[in-house]
C-alpha cells in the first residue's frame, strides 16, 4: 500500500533536514575537537617555557631576562584564557548543533510513525474489505448448492 504522497513528500523533507543537522554537527564537534587540541598545545607550551623560567631561574638570569620571561608568560596566560573562550564558544555551538539534529530526528521519526499507522490503517481496511469479500462469496457459494 502507498503512502499519502504528502507524507511522502514530509518525510522526505525530514530526512534532509535531518541529514544537514548530522552534517552541522559533525562539522561543529571537530571545530570543537580542534579548538581543545590548540588549548592543550598552548597549555603545554606555557608549562614548557615555565619549566624553562624556573631552570633560569635556578642558574641566575637578569633583570631583563626575568621581565622578559615575565611578559611571555603574561601573553601566554592570555592567549590560554582566549583560546578558552573560544572552546567554550564551540562547546555551546556543538550543543546547539546536537539539539538541532536530536529534534528533526525526533520529526522524522514521527513522521515515519505516522506513515506506518496510515499502511496499518490502509492494510487494516484492505484486510476488512477482503474478508466481506471472501464472506459475500461463501455465502453465494452456500446458496448456489442448495
Amino acid at each position: 500500500m502507498a503512502i499519502n504522497p504528502a507524507l511522502e513528500t514530509l518525510i522526505e523533507l525530514a530526512t534532509g533536514e535531518t541529514d544537514e543537522a548530522a552534517k552541522r554537527l559533525g562539522r561543529a564537534i571537530r571545530a570543537c575537537e580542534d579548538t581543545e587540541q590548540k588549548l592543550a598545545l598552548l597549555l603545554q607550551y606555557r608549562d614548557d617555557y615555565a619549566a624553562r623560567f624556573q631552570s633560569g631561574m635556578a642558574a641566575g638570569i637578569t633583570a631583563a631576562t626575568y621581565r622578559n620571561f615575565q611578559l611571555f608568560l603574561d601573553k601566554l596566560d592570555t592567549a590560554i584564557s582566549g583560546q578558552e573562550q573560544i572552546v567554550n564558544e564551540a562547546k555551546r555551538r556543538m550543543n546547539d548543533e546536537r539539539t538541532a539534529w536530536q529534534e528533526s530526528e525526533r520529526k522524522r521519526m514521527s513522521y515515519g510513525t505516522l506513515a506506518t499507522r496510515a499502511q496499518k490503517e490502509a492494510e487494516r481496511k484492505e484486510n476488512k474489505r477482503d474478508q466481506k469479500l471472501m464472506d459475500e462469496f461463501a455465502n453465494r457459494q452456500s446458496y448456489y448448492k442448495r
